[in-house]
């Protein structure tokens, strides 16, 4: 290969002709002549290599969404464990507390309800956010559909 970009085209391995403008790639008559079994050669190789390229675009976006689910929930494990001893802290508080005004067993039960009540709103809460989490890698999904439209158009 010529190192002198005014010296015009030179011929790389591979039969492809480089033009004297960067970027660009002419193919000199013996790559357009290429026999059916080298067409499909190559179609086969470039057909494998967006394929392995698909999958490991895949592997990425599940182990990042993996990663970011399996962080979120040893911090919502560890906030649960500190907030359960502190809410029972609090409840043991507020039930002797107003068994200053009612009996006892009154006010425990008082704030056993409200301790119950409030349950039941984190737990409606925490399931509306799973329902809205999306498994499906969408980066992947929209690629693929290119790349299936890509092969459509090569086949006509």
């Amino acid at each position: 290969m010529s190192t002198n970009p005014s010296a015009g085209p030179t011929s790389p391995p591979g039969n492809q002709m480089v033009d004297a403008v960067p970027g660009t790639i002419d193919l000199d008559a013996s790559a357009t002549d290429a026999s059916l079994g080298d067409l499909i050669s190559r179609t086969t190789s470039d057909l494998s290599d967006l394929l392995r390229s698909e999958v490991e675009l895949a592997k990425v976006e599940l182990k990042e969404e993996a990663t970011t689910i399996g962080k979120a929930g040893a911090m919502m494990g560890a906030a649960g464990l500190v907030g359960y001893l502190a809410v029972s802290l609090l409840c043991f508080a507020a039930a002797w507390g107003l068994s200053e005004v009612v009996p006892e067993g009154v006010a425990f039960l008082i704030v056993g309800v409200i301790v119950a009540a409030v349950a039941g709103v984190l737990y409606l809460m925490g399931r509306k956010r799973l329902e809205d989490f999306e498994p499906v890698p969408r980066q992947t999904v929209e690629t693929i559909q290119e790349d299936v439209q890509w092969a459509k158009q090569l086949k006509s």
